[in-house]
């Protein structure tokens, strides 16, 4: 017999079933922290361990998915699963569509994916993007013009704490987030604007600096003149 479980092991395991439902495969832990509001994917990490542990879900190494689950009486657990309308999984039935949160101003300090930051969600095609994007940034500032991003449009991030040299980022730098060009060489980071009025950003050792997401595609907010 399973293992009893918790509220919170209770949600992931509910969130897993939505995912498989709805799109015909697991989430990501990346996908696993976003709904529930995890600060990093080692808290998503470290409850699935813990689903593995009690015989509710089996983790193959090596992919972002492999999530399968394995049969267990909901009466197993302390907190028996059910279909909250709390955690909606962000994909719509037909798979093709995107259900998006749009991130306005994020306060300082906060996560980006606080409830407070989220202005709607909207339903957005999911081949607009290269790839599955988790919110929406609403751009703020010209300094990325001349990559074609504009004040006001809608940027489309993929959460994620990894980034590569010369891809287009969020990051946080202190109790700012701002959305700039990585450049990374060796130990040394900076963040460049694509406008020359602006100054590149220096990241320093000591500097509390984190990537938040990898830019994945964009929607014009403002008519073409």
């Amino acid at each position: 017999m399973a293992l009893k479980l918790t509220a919170r092991q209770s949600q992931i395991l509910t969130l897993i079933r939505q995912a498989i439902t709805h799109t015909g495969r697991p989430p990501t832990r990346a996908e696993i922290a976003h709904e529930l509001g995890f600060r990093s994917t080692n808290a998503a990490e470290d409850h699935l361990r813990a689903l593995e542990r009690k015989g509710y879900v089996h983790l193959s190494a090596g992919t972002s998915r492999g999530i399968q689950l394995v049969q267990a009486s909901p009466a197993d657990t302390a907190h028996p699963v059910t279909e909250p309308a709390s955690l909606p999984f962000r994909l719509l039935a037909s798979a093709r569509e995107l259900l998006v949160p749009i991130i306005g101003h994020v306060a300082a300090g906060h996560p980006i994916l606080a409830a407070e930051h989220i202005e709607r969600e909207v339903p957005v095609a999911a081949q607009l993007f290269t790839a599955q994007p988790d919110y929406l940034l609403r751009v703020r500032g010209s300094s990325m013009c001349n990559a074609g991003i504009l004040d006001g449009d809608l940027l489309a991030v993929r959460s994620t704490r990894e980034a590569h040299h010369g891809q287009i980022v969020v990051a946080r730098l202190g109790d700012d987030v701002t959305v700039k060009r990585l450049e990374q060489q060796g130990s040394h980071l900076r963040l460049l604007p694509e406008n020359p009025d602006f100054t590149p950003i220096v990241i320093g050792p000591g500097d509390d600096f984190a990537i938040e997401g990898l830019a994945v595609g964009l929607i014009r907010t403002t008519p073409l003149h």
